[in-house]
């Protein structure tokens, strides 16, 4: 099958350090490929591909500070797309709402999956306008604000098999993974480790958007809590040992979380995750088996202490039956395949019968 992935420009794919959406567009990618289909990634030209790269700028925008306004170059990469889409069998998205308009207009399939939260109240009139443009759900909890919207399947993350394993490693501290922002509430996992007696270990980027939450809030937290050790980001590369190294994973958010690509990271490690009863976390967890789903700091502080109940085999056990990008890539391929048949096969339309038209007179002469 002929496939095209488009890819946000924000970060590389996959990108060096933090980057939710362009990992995953990374990770089904390779996927595709290694399942002997025809893939072509558009992307920034920084990225590391084995399917063909249309490199729709030189680096990923979140390096090239010379760019004011990322929104003009996905314009143009949509406009590219758009071009040489009669090439392609199907056109998969991982750009929100952006492709709804353009690509409702053209012949070639396409779907979007949508990877961030959708109970703004702006995105209800943006799927009422849309309802029949097909998209992907990455859980059954981010389609419940929109049900108008054109949903024809839910796929859940997965990442390969061997990324990310356990390392040997005596756990001794807690681990908060991924970014430090308002909703995702780093500041309760300091107080959930303090009152565990566990060192606390955040490994953590801070976005310019939340870099003064962080420094007023966040900061003086870190300075009063000497069992806390601020890493910063970290890349793949080391996050076996980072999540290896933890008796278990705090995900104490505080928004409807789409996924949450940390619960997988650390179950892929064996390292169960105690995760706060927000979006996707039941979804992902498997209660008493990866690790535990709570509502308050009074249960997350208990679920902790259960933690050394749970086998860690298993956890990594259960990452395998879930949520490799093998099994992510057999469910595209499968909506793919439903969406190019349904645009080949051909479709009857009932015409009414109505009586013969009357010969048009001249009214000339």
């Amino acid at each position: 099958m002929r496939i095209a992935q488009i890819a946000p420009l924000t970060e590389a794919v996959p990108p060096s350090l933090y980057g939710g959406t362009e990992r995953v567009v990374s990770w089904l990618t390779e996927a595709l490929v290694g399942a002997g289909h025809d893939v072509t990634l558009f992307a920034s030209g920084d990225s590391k591909t084995s399917a063909k790269l249309e490199a729709m700028w030189p680096c990923a925008l979140r390096f090239d500070k010379t760019v004011l306004d990322p929104i003009a170059l996905h314009m143009v990469m949509l406009e590219r797309v758009r071009q040489v889409a009669h090439t392609f069998d199907i056109l998969h998205f991982h750009l929100d709402y952006y492709p709804f308009s353009l690509f409702s207009r053209q012949p070639t399939p396409f779907i979007t999956t949508l990877h961030g939260r959708l109970d703004l109240k702006e995105h209800q009139p943006v799927f009422s306008t849309f309802p029949n443009v097909p998209v992907i759900s990455i859980s059954n909890a981010q389609q419940k604000p929109v049900p108008q919207a054109g949903w024809i399947g839910n796929v859940y993350h997965g990442l390969p098999k061997n990324l990310l394993t356990p390392r040997p490693a005596n756990p001794g501290y807690l681990a908060f993974l991924g970014r430090v922002s308002r909703e995702k509430r780093v500041d309760r996992a300091i107080r959930i480790a303090e009152r565990c007696g566990l060192p606390l270990k955040i490994a953590a980027k801070v976005d310019k958007v939340d870099r003064e939450y962080y420094e007023t809030e966040i900061e003086p937290l870190l300075k009063t809590h000497k069992n806390v050790e601020f890493i910063g980001e970290i890349g793949d590369h080391q996050k076996s040992d980072f999540l290896s190294g933890a008796v278990g994973l705090l995900l104490p958010i505080d928004w409807p979380e789409p996924f949450g690509l940390v619960m997988i990271e650390a179950m892929a490690c064996g390292t169960p995750v105690v995760a706060f009863n927000c979006g996707s976390a039941p979804e992902v967890i498997d209660e008493g088996v990866t690790g535990f789903i709570v509502s308050n700091e009074d249960e997350a502080v208990a679920a902790v202490h259960r933690l050394g109940s749970l086998s860690r085999k298993k956890v990594r056990e259960r990452f395998e039956q879930r949520f490799t990008s093998e099994r992510m890539a057999e469910e595209y391929v499968a909506i793919y395949n439903r969406l190019t048949a349904a645009r080949k096969k051909p479709s009857l339309h009932l015409v009414e019968e109505t009586a013969p038209l009357e010969p048009l007179q001249s009214s000339i002469g």
